[in-house]
């Protein structure tokens, strides 16, 4: 039987769904299905997400293509694979790992500060942008003739971590090459280097979560979510008058929670 032949199915006739297919849909059955494909690796398409995070360097569109897919094949722009959030928590704890070992950190403060960057920089932060994301784009950017569609929270998460891996690859991986030898000096180079790194990453984030809420059809007005770009670039040029060096500072806050 096609798989179109079993979705026809859960009609009723007049395009409205059965109550038995409605509850499949529901955000608590969908979470549900997330969560409980965390402990079954099998099922997870690492080949698919290892393609998401290098598209999302250099293609990021495509990305959001695939969740127009999703929407019409699975009825959910959100992930329902947990894969790529899987992959990006090891690509975390590695990097920062890397990043405890190029500060000499300890054993103890390693592991302490590999807490902190997935339950409090990741995790707690990203749950906080997530929210805050899903209810300004309902309250504020859907289209009022669309009032029957609204932005998944999942999506919104998802959303956060796909803008998040760029930005840790830049600052947990490529920034480690050059922090002892080059950033952390008290040189103009220095914090250049640094500070440009920052400005870097922190613009991925911007602009891939502009693509991933301008790839909902339903809303307007996404450009605005561009804007952080004039703030991004007016204390980028500040720091660098005045010698703030971006990176020294963060690893300076790092050594303090850990001790």
């Amino acid at each position: 039987m096609l798989p179109t032949t079993l979705v026809n199915s859960g009609s009723q006739g007049n395009g409205v769904l059965s109550r038995r297919d409605a509850a499949r849909h529901t955000a608590g059955a969908k979470r549900y299905k997330y969560l409980r494909r965390l402990f079954h690796f099998r099922q997870m398409d690492f080949e698919f997400a290892l393609w998401q995070m290098l598209y999302l360097f250099t293609s990021p569109q495509r990305v959001y293509r695939n969740f127009h897919y999703r929407k019409q094949t699975k009825d959910q722009w959100a992930r329902d694979d947990p894969a790529f959030l899987v992959l990006l928590s090891i690509w975390l704890c590695v990097s920062t790992i890397g990043f405890g070992f190029v500060l000499d950190m300890g054993f103890f403060e390693t592991i302490k500060l590999l807490l902190w960057v997935v339950f409090i920089d990741c995790v707690g932060v990203g749950l906080l942008i997530a929210t805050l994301m899903w209810f300004i784009s309902n309250k504020y950017l859907v289209k009022q003739q669309n009032r029957d569609y609204d932005v998944e929270w999942g999506y919104a998460f998802d959303v956060h971590l796909n803008a998040f891996y760029p930005l840790l690859v830049i600052l947990h991986f490529i920034q480690l090459f050059f922090i002892n030898y080059v950033i952390i000096s008290d040189s103009v180079i220095g914090y250049f280097v640094g500070n440009t790194l920052w400005l870097i990453a922190i613009g991925y984030y911007i602009y891939v979560t502009f693509l991933g809420y301008s790839a909902l059809p339903f809303l307007k007005n996404t450009a605005i979510l561009l804007y952080p770009f004039a703030l991004l670039i007016m204390l980028y040029l500040i720091s660098l008058a005045c010698g703030w060096n971006f990176t020294k500072m963060l690893c300076s806050f790092y050594k303090y929670r850990v001790k």
